[in-house]
């Protein structure tokens, strides 16, 4: 018998002082058996890094979800759709590979890859070059010791703040603060 994914329920409050997006989303996370909470909560922190698109890009009329992730690698791991279901922003976590990277960008107006890990500098530095021509394309490093900080905050049911301000992310709850400063690398 297959394993099933594990759901995780987040309350997140999204204050963006950049962009001057508030709002409240009640989100629903499938945690794939392979998938860690690193990673999981580095694709939530991805959607509220990018969140205020939804009303800087679609004027509040599109939606903003989880995809399948490593259910289904043809599927984002966060995307923006809006209501005529064109795919406006589509981002990825991790490290993955530059043909599937050029394919999201024919299929959508913005691909934004937030990679993580120790070992996200090799990965760069070998896929650099070949994805230097996606225009639509922007990478961005999320530094070595935010992910485990974020696992640990990982709950079945989460209550979380996201504030961002000046081009950082503070991700608060009950368990503590993590602060996401990514480096963009394209």
């Amino acid at each position: 018998m297959a394993l099933k994914s594990t759901i995780f329920k987040a309350n997140l409050q999204i204050a963006d002082i950049d962009h001057g997006y508030y709002a409240d989303h009640a989100l629903t996370l499938a945690r794939h058996p392979s998938e860690t909470d690193e990673r999981m909560m580095v694709r939530l922190v991805a959607l509220a890094l990018q969140a205020h698109e939804l009303q800087d890009t679609c004027r509040g009329d599109g939606t903003l979800a989880f995809g399948a992730g490593l259910s289904d690698p043809e599927d984002p791991d966060v995307s923006l759709t809006d209501f005529t279901g064109r795919k406006r922003l589509w981002i990825e976590v991790g490290q993955p590979e530059d043909k599937p990277l050029a394919k999201a960008c024919s299929k959508a107006d913005a691909v934004i890859v937030y990679a993580f890990g120790s070992a996200a500098d090799v990965w760069w530095r070998g896929i650099e070059n070949k994805v230097s021509r996606l225009e639509r394309l922007q990478v961005w490093r999320l530094p070595t010791e935010v992910a485990p900080a974020l696992a640990a905050m990982a709950e079945r049911s989460m209550q979380l703040q996201a504030t961002v301000q000046e081009g950082g992310l503070t991700l608060s709850s009950t368990l503590g603060s993590v602060q996401v400063d990514a480096i963009r690398w394209k």
